[in-house]
């Protein structure tokens, strides 16, 4: 195959892919699912797992390994603008205000799942190895506390505003300690990951060192030149898109060269770009928000392709069972738990505990990073992607199923730290 006919495969492919996620997302939608459920159907039909199974095998056809690499590509550039997103759209001042309720409902949210996988791992080992030979280890260990614990804080937060609970004490609450669980979980991420690329890059404490001079060096100089530059009268004429989308891709290339994922540095990013009165600015949020919408559903079929479902077999049936009920009880009774104890009544505690139990896109991130540094083989991935689609199409029936109250939420003014309430104005 020559270049012209990659080419001309690579645009049809994108055409093909844009379209079929658009449609799906749209059936998504009208089912009261998040669009990035029909998208990510989308990318798995594409593949093995149902394309790939019809007569002449039109997958291969469709996506030959010539056009991967290509695909591939934009499919990362669409991840580190969404990991841009995630870390630009944490609320600064949310964080510092949150109270009580957003630092238990994180706090144990987050360290239940995690504790009880890495509980799993040792104490269940056969079950992993079963699936997973490489199973164990100090970079797998940390993995599966992250796998099991992360939230997808874009997907939560489209959620809220679709069910009319943004603003309320249960939007409010959710987001917040969403934003501070995918904060902690990607640096640990980023410390289990460490030098686990190839072998001639530094070794995981070295490259855990230049990361941390890195983020140091980004907090401390690049955020405040930022700063300093969008504040200049003349600098409007600069375009904080351009900027913005630099600065990320800036910062996925360093962290790729120190032995991390861009992704990382996609991240790091959205958290050092200035903020206008720390909030997230929407002439940033949505230009780069559309981009990352129309590059997406390319990493969702670079996903699907890597994922056949026909492959399980009982012990990954069972592993399934395991981490599903691990990544769901883990997050569901402890933040119904903290939102109790901290003044939530009932009703709001369970629609919170609903939306930190989403998972979404923010896991198959991760799922990816792990399964290319070869963290995860193919089998563990399979399970892994289906409890996230599991836990992630949970949420709208669950909340469907807790129901509203029969006056709807009011918004709040703040959160009280003291008493640990949220004080409705």
């Amino acid at each position: 195959m020559n270049s012209e006919q990659v080419t001309a495969l690579v645009i049809g492919d994108v055409a093909l892919i844009v379209v079929a996620s658009w449609l799906t997302g749209a059936l998504a939608r009208r089912l009261g699912q998040p669009t990035v459920i029909g998208q990510i159907v989308a990318g798995i039909a594409l593949g093995p797992t149902l394309l790939g199974r019809l007569p002449g095998d039109p997958t291969r056809t469709l996506f030959p390994a010539e056009v991967l690499p290509f695909l591939t590509v934009l499919s990362q550039v669409a991840v580190v603008i969404f990991m841009f997103l995630a870390g630009y759209e944490i609320n600064y001042r949310q964080l510092r205000g949150g109270g009580r309720s957003v630092l238990a409902v994180a706090a144990l949210a987050l360290l239940v799942p995690a504790g009880l996988s890495t509980g799993a791992v040792t104490v269940l080992e056969g079950m992993f190895s079963a699936v997973e030979p490489d199973a164990g280890g100090r970079t797998f260990v940390m993995f599966m506390a992250v796998a099991c614990s992360v939230t997808a804080l874009p997907v939560l937060v489209a959620i809220v505003r679709e069910r009319g609970l943004a603003g309320t004490a249960t939007g409010t609450v959710a987001t917040t300690a969403a934003g501070v669980m995918d904060v902690v979980a990607w640096l640990v991420l980023a410390a289990a990951f460490a030098g686990t690329g190839h072998s001639s890059r530094p070794s995981w404490l070295a490259a855990l060192v230049l990361v941390v001079l890195f983020s140091a060096v980004m907090f401390l100089l690049v955020r405040p030149a930022l700063d300093w530059l969008l504040r200049r009268s003349e600098s409007r004429m600069l375009g904080q898109v351009p900027l913005a989308f630099g600065l990320a891709m800036g910062s996925a290339w360093v962290t790729s060269m120190l032995g991390l994922h861009p992704v990382f540095g996609g991240f790091l990013a959205g958290l050092v770009m200035p903020r206008r009165n720390e909030v997230p600015d929407a002439e940033v949020l949505q230009p780069m928000e559309q981009t990352a919408a129309l590059l997406l559903p390319l990493f969702f079929v670079t996903t699907g392709l890597k994922f056949d479902v026909g492959t399980l077999d009982g012990d990954g049936l069972a592993l399934l069972a395991l981490i599903l009920s691990i990544a769901v009880v883990g997050k569901l009774g402890p933040a119904y738990a903290a939102c109790r104890f901290t003044g939530l009544d009932p009703r709001q505690s369970a629609r919170v505990a609903a939306l930190v139990n989403t998972r979404g896109l923010t896991e198959l991130i991760v799922l990816n990073v792990a399964l290319e540094a070869g963290v995860i083989g193919p089998g563990l991935f399979t399970v892994l992607v289906l409890m996230a689609l599991i836990t992630t199409f949970m949420t709208g029936p669950l909340l469907t199923l807790i129901g509203r109250n029969d006056r709807p939420e009011k918004e709040i003014g703040r959160v009280d730290q003291p008493a640990g309430r949220i004080q409705a104005q």
